[in-house]
């Protein structure tokens, strides 16, 4: 499930592009945001991307601080990058709002503490019918690599299966609408 989620937040970041523990103790930190208003980030209450990850559907639209290594910033407009927790290939999309500006690509590799919120997009049968049918049709036309294609289909049929098991029509993708960040060492 981890991998599908993996593979599926990489899958929307080609669309969209073209432990709890914290080594800080109970203190609360003023960070500088772009914005170059100052905001505080308390990293004592960071959770971890898999940890986030088990508790995200009971807490949809819930302010979380999370951490963890960043590995991707979007290119074309630096509105989002990906953080991968440090011990599992779990990984969650970060949106820039409130107080950031946007993320540099210079945050590639970097450790970070985010405060923002839970959110969810959920992915309807219907619209999974129609990603099917256009890899199908784009793979018969040669116009996407096979590899990729193989990957999304493989998605579409991990998805379903969840969707199976959990007798849901739907498919909940989770994100974080970050509102400030710090980095951390």
């Amino acid at each position: 499930m981890k991998q599908l989620f993996f593979l599926l937040t990489t899958a929307f970041l080609l669309t969209a592009c073209g432990s709890s523990g914290s080594k800080s103790k109970n203190t609360t930190e003023t960070i500088p945001a772009e914005t170059s208003e100052a905001v505080t980030v308390d990293t004592s209450k960071a959770i971890n991307v898999d940890r986030l990850m088990k508790i995200a559907a009971d807490n949809v639209d819930q302010e979380i601080v999370i951490k963890g290594v960043v590995t991707h910033v979007c290119k074309h407009s630096g509105k989002r990058c990906f953080l991968k927790d440090e011990s599992t290939d779990t990984s969650i999309r970060i949106e820039a709002k409130g107080d950031i500006g946007g993320f540099n690509s210079e945050l590639n590799g970097t450790r970070m503490v985010v405060k923002g919120f839970i959110r969810e997009k959920r992915l309807s049968e219907k619209y999974i019918n129609q990603w099917e049918q256009k890899t199908i049709n784009q793979k018969e036309q040669a116009e996407i690599d096979q590899n990729q294609c193989s990957a999304e289909l493989s998605n579409i049929k991990e998805m379903r299966d969840w969707m199976t098991a959990n007798n849901k029509d739907f498919y909940s993708v989770f994100y974080v609408d970050g509102t400030n960040y710090k980095i951390v060492e």
